[in-house]
């Protein structure tokens, strides 16, 4: 496969990353003038510590990135592009999240800069922003994402946001015409695009503004105790609303995609309306639905209702997560530890059909995008194949579900890793795989144990189980999973038995041996956890039945 050739399908292509990358092309058809990069930013709010929620927009973003690289042809290294991820750390803290311990440290400064404000975690950061931003860091870090972390408070305390303000306060009354038929009367009567801060307490003033000298910054406003203030409006003394604060950020950036949630359409239209206003550009971008809790409630960092990143890592692998967030930006995806199993081993099925798909299939194949995120394009003029693509793993993650929750409160690495060294006869397990033992570890000892019910068999159930029991113990422990997996069918079958289809003799073996609705192959599982185990588990259900 040629660059051009991959080029090509890229400008073709249907699926949703190449479709935003589309749109960036027909902004600019021979590149962003004067050579700069195509700028993509991401948003972060670090009022609340981050959640995958935060993540998938890096991500989601990123994706956007590589396939725009691709239509273009260029590498990731060759600086056609840069990502920006953003964090409105000078907002001012309105309320106290739900799921921070120390609530007195945030409660003691309510609407100072969330910069300002002291860490209530730690003294490792200096601010309880930094705190955020630096949890938002590690995990970007962690996937090894191409970025450029820039903080709000950095650029309005070192005036690099300054001549974009006075744009701002040359527009004053434009702005204000743009968004006062947009408010309720009481907000509109105290509404302007330039909040300042108060000399006196440090917070963030919702108070009427006037513009003395835009030149210089100059603004006049009456502070907290009713004193008549002038002061300047640049350097850190002031911000801006969160909709003009948007739109000058993408004036002063230059920002040329940003994706953002529905509940942030209105804004979006209003900020897009402002940025033109000051001269801008608004950039392309993809309005994506909301992640929702296990309830089908939005997620909120306030509320901390939503998985954390920490949490996805801990029951499920990096790729998984990646996997699960990629599809149909455009619709509402439930996320809670539930799915996790279900995303890890898609993402392997889709990874190992990689090498059989033409190359269009492969553009719309999740694997196929997340294996690229990080990896070069192009060798010479050629495209090299995806890393991994192909690879596949011995077993599933729900196999190894299925045998952590048969040994139950007895499972362990350890334990696991023997019965898959017996299972693989000499191959090595892999990296991948040692990484899925732990978290299958994990899963089944918060989350499938509680809820085990290994129910008592039926008199035809019983009988059927009999059989296999009677099978296994004349097998040849040699056999393979494929000839188990059909003769469990073929006990299945048998009219004695009277099961009305495989599915309601599968469903018994899960019940009565797993303690679940759903299970592995059967096959698969005998021969990963070994003949004289599974009799035993038989043996333990016949007793049930007695």
């Amino acid at each position: 496969m040629s660059m051009q050739d991959l080029m090509n399908a890229a400008r073709v292509s249907k699926a949703w990353p190449f479709q935003e990358a589309q749109r960036l092309l027909k902004r600019y058809p021979d590149g962003k003038p004067g050579g700069e990069p195509v700028l993509f930013e991401t948003g972060y709010g670090p009022s609340g510590l981050p959640h995958i929620g935060t993540f998938q927009e890096v991500l989601r973003t990123t994706l956007v990135r590589r396939a725009y690289e691709a239509i273009i042809g260029a590498r990731p290294e060759d600086g056609k592009t840069r990502l920006v991820a953003f964090s409105d750390d000078m907002d001012g803290l309105r309320k106290v999240p739900d799921n921070i311990d120390r609530k007195d440290v945030l409660e003691a400064n309510l609407h100072k800069p969330l910069s300002r404000i002291p860490s209530p975690f730690s003294n490792e950061h200096d601010s309880y922003a930094a705190h955020n931003n630096a949890k938002l860091r590690e995990f970007l870090d962690r996937f090894c994402f191409d970025y450029d972390f820039v903080a709000s408070s950095d650029m309005y305390n070192s005036g690099q946001f300054d001549e974009a303000l006075k744009q701002v306060l040359r527009k004053n009354q434009d702005i204000l015409d743009i968004m006062l038929p947009t408010l309720r009367a009481e907000r509109a009567a105290t509404y302007s695009p330039v909040l300042p801060i108060s000399p006196e307490t440090g917070r963030v003033l919702q108070v009427p503004v006037e513009v003395v000298d835009a030149e210089t910054g100059i603004v006049r406003f009456t502070d907290e105790d009713g004193t008549v203030v002038e002061q300047s409006a640049l350097g850190g003394m002031a911000k801006l609303q969160w909709k003009v604060d948007w739109a000058m950020r993408w004036y002063a950036l230059g920002v040329d995609y940003e994706m953002y949630g529905k509940d942030l359409t209105d804004s979006g239209v209003q900020s897009g309306r402002i940025v033109k206003v000051l001269g801008g550009r608004k950039p392309e971008g993809l309005i994506y639905e909301l992640f929702l809790d296990e309830k089908g409630e939005k997620i909120s960092k306030s509320k901390g209702n939503g998985l954390t990143i920490e949490e996805w890592l801990t029951y499920g692998t990096e790729e998984s997560l990646g996997f699960y967030i990629f599809p149909n930006p455009k619709s509402a995806k439930q996320l809670h530890v539930g799915v996790i199993p279900r995303a890890v081993d898609d993402y392997w099925q889709f990874r190992e059909r990689i090498p059989e798909q033409e190359l269009e299939k492969q553009l719309g194949n999740p694997a196929w995008n997340l294996l690229r995120v990080n990896g070069d394009w192009p060798e010479g003029d050629r495209v090299a194949e995806a890393p991994g693509a192909g690879d596949s793993l011995p077993v599933t993650y729900g196999l190894l579900l299925n045998l952590a929750s048969v040994l139950g409160a007895e499972a362990t690495e350890q334990n696991l890793a023997d019965y898959l060294d017996t299972y693989l006869d000499g191959a090595e397990r892999g990296p991948e795989l040692d990484a899925l033992i732990a978290c299958a570890v994990a899963y089944t000892r918060d989350y499938i144990v509680p809820t085990l019910n290994k129910r008592a068999p039926a008199p035809n159930e019983a009988a059927a189980l009999h059989e296999l029991d009677t099978f296994l113990a004349e097998a040849d422990p040699a056999m393979s999973a494929e000839d188990l997996q059909t003769q469990v069918y073929e006990i299945g079958k048998k009219e004695e038995y009277g099961f009305e289809s495989l599915r309601d003799w599968f469903k018994a073996l899960y019940q009565t041996l797993l303690g679940t609705d759903q299970g592995p192959r059967m096959g698969s599982f005998i021969k990963l956890y070994g003949m004289t185990n599974t009799r035993r588990i038989v043996g333990e259900a016949l007793a049930r039945s007695d």
